[in-house]
């Protein structure tokens, strides 16, 4: 017999709402769970990315979450970053009914969220900074909350989140219940759910490296300049793909390079505004972007099904790294494929990642003295979508200054955000050395681009210096002048 989320115990107006979007029978995760979330208990659940986590804490949240007072929400979702908020909260709204699902987290303006607090929050999906500063500013409060979740609590841990998390657990309602889920319940997990939960039930699905068994692995051998060609080859075999990059630079100039080659590609990383970032993992998710090229803390948000494809194209981290990028593709039973793009002085620490994940595949050579033949011609055509061409070059810098601005690191790029010459944009590379073609700061670009007092030159290259030599002549005229009239005096 096959269980229904009815058999559960799932109040009708829920069951109906995700027979709608032909969601019928619980993943494993959601049928161990659902039912202690029902009854009120705190639950404690390990299982792989893409397993259905959400509908696991969302439906016992709905199910047992009241109304609120406006700034007092009832119920608390935090996660690790931008992207899972958004994705909690789409899916939540998806059934929750009557009960009204709001989102606040860093890198957009505070209005809008703190005009959604004023209305009222039932369920408050949030990123842990975004949230301690609404509360210091005294928009919301959290001393009515009495059902939390904590999301991808590993992921938190990771990234330094948990003081915070701690400190927001501790203005929350002493008769709280709090569900969390994680892939892995060991370390800094252990001690939440030690401080934080009562009595936890304790749900564990799948094996304890899930996100990688399941794909197909490979490592491939190749020189620093020879990893576009695989990279291409690589998306043009199995797309959509994500490749990581350790560096924002990195992930623009890549997808800039994969774009050339005729492949929608586009980049995900902290740097771009939360707009951009949103319109880059929609066109992913619809289908209109053959590459995604992130970083790896922007990665941490992406949750997408049917991704078929990840590229290491810098090395992880370490395993855990491995682990969280490769677990983008081959999700819910799917496969997948991963190629990691080894250089001759990273094999050993590849071997390591190995041993550590439990793979033993070879390490494929593909060095080459001649140049590798880059894939362009060739890129599927997405369905209903004509073939991607290359972007042509921007003929404004600028503030709308002409072509000589952009050669100077002015040109503003197609996705939105500022080039290179923006400090604040740049990561150095991890050899400490610049990046080839990052282009300089505004006041660095070869003295032509801006005046030391932040006026533009005038005309051509070179026309401010024309402009100094006719008044140097001018003086020097007048000063010769000056000393045949005082001669003359004399005499």
């Amino acid at each position: 017999m096959t269980l229904s989320f009815a058999d559960l115990g799932v109040p009708t107006f829920i069951s109906d709402a995700l027979a709608q979007r032909g969601i019928v029978h619980p993943f494993e995760i959601q049928a161990a769970t659902v039912a202690d979330g029902l009854a009120g208990r705190d639950v404690c659940g390990r299982a792989p990315t893409g397993s259905g986590k959400t509908i696991a804490f969302g439906v016992p949240l709905v199910a047992t979450t009241e109304r609120a007072q406006p700034g007092r929400p009832h119920a608390l979702v935090l996660a690790p970053t931008r992207e899972l908020a958004d994705q909690i909260t789409a899916e939540l709204r998806s059934f929750s009914g009557r009960l009204r699902v709001d989102a606040v987290y860093g890198g957009v303006g505070y209005g809008k969220q703190v005009s959604a607090l004023r209305r009222g929050v039932d369920i408050l999906v949030a990123c842990p900074g975004r949230l301690e500063d609404l509360i210091q500013r005294g928009d919301v409060s959290l001393d009515a909350v009495d059902n939390v979740v904590l999301d991808e609590a590993d992921r938190m841990a990771d990234m330094g989140f948990l003081p915070v998390v701690r400190r927001l657990l501790d203005q929350t309602s002493a008769d709280r219940r709090t569900m969390l889920f994680s892939a892995t319940l060991d370390g800094d997990v252990a001690k939440l759910t030690r401080d934080y939960q009562r009595d936890p039930v304790r749900h564990e699905v799948g094996d304890e490296t899930p996100d990688v068994t399941s794909a197909e692995h490979r490592f491939v051998m190749v020189e620093r300049l020879e990893r576009n060609a695989i990279v291409a080859e690589t998306v043009n075999e199995a797309w959509p793909s994500i490749v990581f990059t350790r560096t924002r630079h990195g992930a623009d100039r890549l997808a800039r390079q994969l774009t050339k080659l005729g492949f929608a590609a586009s980049p995900i990383h902290g740097g771009l505004s939360q707009n951009a970032r949103n319109r880059a993992l929609d066109a992913f998710s619809d289908g209109k972007v053959h590459a995604l090229v992130a970083t790896d803390v922007a990665a941490r948000g992406i949750h997408v099904d049917g991704v078929a494809s990840v590229v290491h194209y810098d090395p992880p981290e370490d395993h855990k790294t491995y682990i969280h990028r490769s677990g983008r593709t081959a999700r819910a039973g799917a496969g997948g494929l991963v190629v990691s793009l080894v250089q001759p002085d990273q094999r050993s620490d590849y071997r390591k990642i190995q041993r550590q994940v439990g793979l033993d595949e070879q390490v494929e050579d593909r060095r080459s003295a001649d140049e590798p033949e880059v894939v362009s011609a060739s890129v599927p055509t997405l369905a209903g979508v004509d073939k991607p061409k290359p972007k042509p070059r921007s003929n404004h810098g600028k503030n709308g200054q002409g072509g000589k601005n952009a050669k100077n690191g002015n040109r503003r790029r197609s996705n939105g955000h500022r080039g290179q010459g923006n400090r604040d944009e740049r990561e150095p590379r991890h050899d400490g050395s610049r990046p080839s073609g990052e282009s300089r700061s505004a006041t660095g670009a070869g003295g032509r681009s801006e005046r030391s007092d932040g006026q533009r030159p005038h005309g051509k290259q070179g026309g401010g210096a024309t402009s100094n030599r006719n008044r140097n002549r001018n003086s020097s005229r007048n000063r010769n002048n000056n000393r045949n009239t005082g001669s003359q005096r004399s005499r």
